[in-house]
């Protein structure tokens, strides 16, 4: 029998696996009008403030380097970023998004700002908040422990 700590963890994670589902499924059709995968819209997004290398996007991503890597090879082959030396290493370029990147995540804008204020209205904005800073606290807690086999505490 499991433990009521073991249940909640087991219902953290298939609630975060169905939310995970449902963010992918709205940024799909967020994305689709701009010829984005959600996929491409995040690896764009990740260096459209500021360029990134591929490591340093899928370490802020929580995803494989190797994924990272594949999209930014299909936006540097469709124009949408480019990569530029990174003075700090001489292998690991920059990931830069390109006008014509930047204008297909603007193109994203509209609907995305309809759906963000809709859910809004639906949760209520406060709660909104107070949910998303739940799930970072969450997040920053899990990073903290480790994966169970490295969890503080346990021999290595």
């Amino acid at each position: 029998m499991s433990s009521a700590e073991q249940e909640l963890l087991a219902n953290a994670a298939i609630t975060s696996f169905r939310l995970n589902g449902q963010f992918l499924a709205i940024a799909e059709q967020l994305a689709a009008p701009s010829g984005l995968t959600a996929a491409r819209w995040q690896v764009l997004g990740a260096v459209l403030s500021s360029p990134a290398t591929v490591s340093e996007i899928a370490r802020t991503m929580g995803i494989t380097r190797q994924s990272v890597q594949r999209i930014a090879d299909l936006l540097v082959d469709q124009a949408l970023a480019e990569y530029h030396p990174n003075p700090a290493h001489q292998r690991a370029k920059l990931l830069y998004a390109t006008d014509a990147g930047r204008d297909a995540v603007a193109k994203i804008g509209p609907g995305h700002a309809a759906y963000a204020r809709l859910l809004a209205e639906k949760l209520g904005a406060e709660r909104l908040r107070d949910a998303v800073e739940l799930m970072d606290v969450l997040s920053q807690t899990l990073d903290g422990l480790g994966l169970p086999n490295q969890a503080p505490g346990r021999n290595r």
